[in-house]
């Protein structure tokens, strides 16, 4: 980013909202350096000459007649080698090289480059000299981390016959290629690309997510899954997990590349991201988590304006990932905040208020964020796709769903997991209401799981949501009048939804067997759930007694599934056989001496 020229003078500052004029020259999204303490701004409305800057710092200390700087430039991401296993703020400065050149705090007008300029990156070309390329055509890869492997791309709107291309290290502003367009003109092309925030990265083509997005979290992989390329909204009231889930997401999620995105959050939930990712291994590769993860910080004590930039910024790191056709997972904690932080602005302005005084262009805001996840077709001359898929915490006040934010959410994404904060005081995690939550890529993404985990899992999934419903409505029978008045199948259906709940739905993310579970075991599990409700019934039909078919040696192992290890799924399909010689025994008049 550029120093920047004199352009303007301070009249007006109101916390984050600072009113200069001047500023003739200056445009809409444009970035500026507010006093000699040259904090980062944006132009958020021009009118006249006069323009109003959102800071993304603390303006403590700022008066009128202070000067203002343009850089003429858009808020812009520096995309290249480095940006995996980095954690910078809502601007893309990197935290530790603050931290390394002016010690804990967040000084204000730090200007810090958001890739290292210093680091070598072994450059290794893919064309050849007189090779045609088009925009989005990998020259080059980099093995970034021992996981990612980086591929350098032909900038949007750069196309024509590669004239010169280096191999071996180069520093990230070197010159790796030169492109020589039909017009005649030469490009130089670096291995840095730089990205306005705001502005979508083109793609080829926008196609319909058909692939699960395997989370190994069972409540959302078997009843309320997300595809790659789909959005989804996690709302809940304070307490009620919602950050676990995500972290649960980003460390498990089956995607190439993690963009963690912590907005407006308190400190203490964005240190658990940072102390936990370094040390834990990634279930697929075997290196730690953070050699495919990017997290970009901004915690509750940070300045409100600068919520809105970190999104942004994150969203456009997830999709530089994209269009090198590798799977993007994006999770924002929460947006909730960045809602918050609208608002300020909005009434600092002094706009005409929306409903609970949000902006009467929330609703256009979140839209344009969502709508940035998707499956690609990238932009190249070969066939590659990519995937973007964003899932977006929602706080309300008091888990009031029918507030503002999470209404509007609610009418962009297509997934919903409805966080309850009764599950969670009652010990049940994640605390997903499977009553009230829904996903409209079920329909979507069938053919794929069918070829994933057979013809069987969506029909047993279609018949435990059916309990878990049936169970719903027979609750309010048991309340009132207990469980004696209902009849032996309904008793049945009473004790086979408990079991889906704590057995299959309960799910412990502190144990490192049940933290994640795989597609085909949590088929084995619910198979196993449902033949012991069939045999139940079978039994009581002929003559059997439910107490003594529940007090059955077996009962315990079904309630131990979980904790079997990935490697001995045999164990789970035993069962089944396990369960009919039990309950025949039973049946026969063997009693309760089965072993």
């Amino acid at each position: 980013m550029n120093s920047g020229t004199k352009a303007g003078t301070i009249v007006k500052v109101s916390g984050p909202l600072v009113v200069a004029e001047g500023m003739a020259g200056a445009k809409m999204y444009d970035v500026v350096r507010v006093s000699d303490k040259r904090l980062i701004g944006e132009i958020i409305e021009m009118r006249g000459d006069r323009a109003s800057i959102q800071v993304y710092e603390e303006t403590a200390g700022l008066g009128p007649g202070q000067p203002v700087f343009t850089t003429g430039e858009p808020l812009s991401v520096e995309l290249g080698p480095g940006l995996i296993g980095s954690i910078y703020d809502g601007i893309q400065r990197p935290l530790d090289g603050i931290r390394a050149g002016h010690g804990d705090r967040l000084p204000r007008g730090v200007e810090l480059p958001g890739l290292n300029r210093e680091r070598k990156w072994d450059f290794v070309p893919v064309v050849q000299v007189g090779a045609a390329v088009a925009s989005g055509d990998i020259i080059g890869k980099v093995q970034e981390t021992e996981v990612v492997e980086h591929r350098i791309m032909v900038p949007p709107g750069v196309s024509g016959k590669v004239e010169w291309i280096h191999k071996g290290p180069a520093l990230v502003a070197d010159v790796v290629a030169r492109i020589k367009g039909d017009d005649g003109t030469v490009r130089d092309v670096t291995m840095m690309q730089k990205w306005p925030v705001r502005r979508g990265r083109p793609y080829a083509e926008k196609l319909t997510p058909s692939e699960p997005l395997i989370t190994g979290q069972r409540v959302l992989d078997t009843f309320f899954p997300v595809a790659k390329g789909g959005t989804a909204c996690i709302p809940g009231p304070f307490g009620s997990g919602k950050t676990v889930v995500q972290h649960q997401l980003a460390k498990w999620a089956d995607a190439d590349i993690i963009v963690y995105v912590g907005c407006g959050e308190r400190g203490n939930e964005m240190t658990d991201v940072l102390m936990e990712f370094p040390e834990l291994l990634d279930p697929r590769t075997g290196e730690p988590l953070m050699k495919r993860t990017v997290l970009v910080a901004n915690t509750s004590d940070m300045p409100v304006a600068a919520r809105e930039s970190s999104v942004y910024t994150g969203i456009t790191i997830a999709e530089y990932f994209r269009d090198m056709g590798y799977s993007v997972a994006l999770m924002a904690d929460s947006t909730s905040r960045w809602a918050e932080a609208l608002r300020e602005m909005s009434g600092r302005l002094e706009e005409m208020p929306g409903e609970e005084g949000y902006p009467a262009y929330l609703g256009s805001r979140v839209s344009e964020f969502y709508e940035r996840a998707g499956r690609v077709k990238c932009l190249s001359s070969d066939e590659r796709e990519g995937s973007l898929t964003v899932v977006g915490a929602v706080s309300p006040p008091g888990g009031d769903l029918s507030e503002p934010v999470t209404q509007t959410t609610l009418r962009v994404v297509k997934v919903f997991w409805a966080l309850d904060a009764s599950l969670a005081y009652s010990r049940h995690f994640p605390a997903i209401n499977w009553l009230t939550s829904y996903s409209l890529y079920l329909d979507r993404i069938e053919e794929r799981l069918r070829q994933m985990v057979g013809e069987d899992f969506l029909n047993l999934r279609a018949e435990a949501m059916r309990i878990l419903q049936d169970e719903a409505n027979l609750s309010e029978i048991v309340r009132l009048v207990g469980m004696d008045a209902l009849s032996m199948p309904d008793r049945i259906t009473m004790e086979t939804a408990r079991s889906i709940r704590e057995d299959f739905l309960h799910q412990n993310a502190f144990n490192e067997v049940d933290t994640y579970t795989s597609l085909r075991k949590q088929s084995s599990m619910l198979k196993v759930i449902l033949e012991f409700d069939k045999a139940l019934r079978q039994a009581v039909e002929k003559g059997a007694s439910l107490d003594e078919m529940l007090r059955l040696p077996v009962r315990v192992r079904i309630g131990r599934m979980k904790y079997v290890e990935e490697s001995k799924l045999s164990d789970i399909a035993e069962l089944v056989d396990e369960i009919k010689r039990q309950v025949d025994s039973v049946v026969s008049g063997g009693g309760e001496s089965v072993a």
